[in-house]
């Protein structure tokens, strides 16, 4: 870890100790962060989409901060459950400019898999995905969008970087399945959680469909810690048929996140 990086985990460190009630259980190494979650199918279709998937389970969601000579974040959203398979989301952003540089999301329940991952070439301005299920294989190159995009793993990541100084609507770009949608982020709710036995107050913000454009058929909405850990308390992740919800249960690795002021 370079001086700087340890300086400010040092000092985040001494902020969310102050300021926050959260217990911490700090373990593994000392770049990574890592949560827990309880996670479930919402919404009025949930029980056509469990006819497939599996409607509860278990969550991960871990961000990997690099090291001296590194230079990207790689962030990941496992989901588990009692029936074997697994649904992931994964997405690597470069430190320094921020730029999405990857985004990936596959399952596999029972005998249904599907995977795609999307790699930016921002210097020959191309989209290069590759898409794999148990059939076939295929890639596909497209022109990179003119435009800043995050996929859903980048955009949590720049709420929590910038929570408290988003105040209003914000206009911005979602990858999602191999298209892009203009999307709105704007700050939502304020909600109270409760995790080891203390109330824990955090700000909700949502990313909508905008109007005018390719309609996004998703959303997603994050209720984020207001102290110095920006924790993600609940995740939901609207899709077509149903709402998956996710439930911090605890916080196992606590590198922090380099958050605006």
């Amino acid at each position: 870890m370079s001086p700087l990086r340890y300086l400010f985990a040092i000092t985040a460190l001494l902020i969310a100790t102050s300021t926050s009630a959260v217990d911490l259980n700090c373990k593994g190494p000392s770049n990574v962060e890592q949560f827990k979650y309880s996670w479930r199918l919402r919404g009025g279709l949930s029980w056509v989409a469990g006819l497939i998937f599996p409607t509860s389970g278990v969550g991960e969601m871990k961000t990997t901060y690099p090291k001296d000579g590194e230079k990207t974040i790689d962030s990941s959203l496992l989901l588990t459950s009692k029936v074997p398979g697994f649904y992931a989301y994964e997405t690597q952003i470069d430190e320094t400019s921020q730029k999405t540089m990857m985004t990936y999301h596959g399952y596999a329940w029972k005998n249904k898999s599907r995977k795609e991952r999307t790699s930016f070439d921002y210097a020959r301005k191309l989209a290069l995905t590759h898409k794999e299920t148990p059939e076939k294989q295929w890639d596909r190159t497209d022109p990179l969008p003119p435009v800043p995009l995050h996929d859903i793993l980048a955009a949590i990541y720049y709420l929590r970087q910038n929570a408290p100084n988003i105040r209003g609507p914000i206009n911005a770009n979602i990858f999602s399945d191999g298209e892009l949608y203009p999307v709105i982020l704007r700050p939502g709710d304020r909600r109270v959680f409760n995790i080891a036995g203390q109330n824990i107050g955090a700000r909700g913000f949502e990313i909508v469909d905008a109007p005018g454009g390719r309609k996004w058929p998703g959303g997603v909405k994050v209720w984020i810690s207001e102290d110095a850990r920006r924790i993600p308390f609940r995740i939901e992740i609207q899709q077509s048929m149903a709402s998956l919800q996710l439930e911090l249960t605890s916080v196992e690795s606590c590198a922090f996140m380099q958050a605006a002021k």
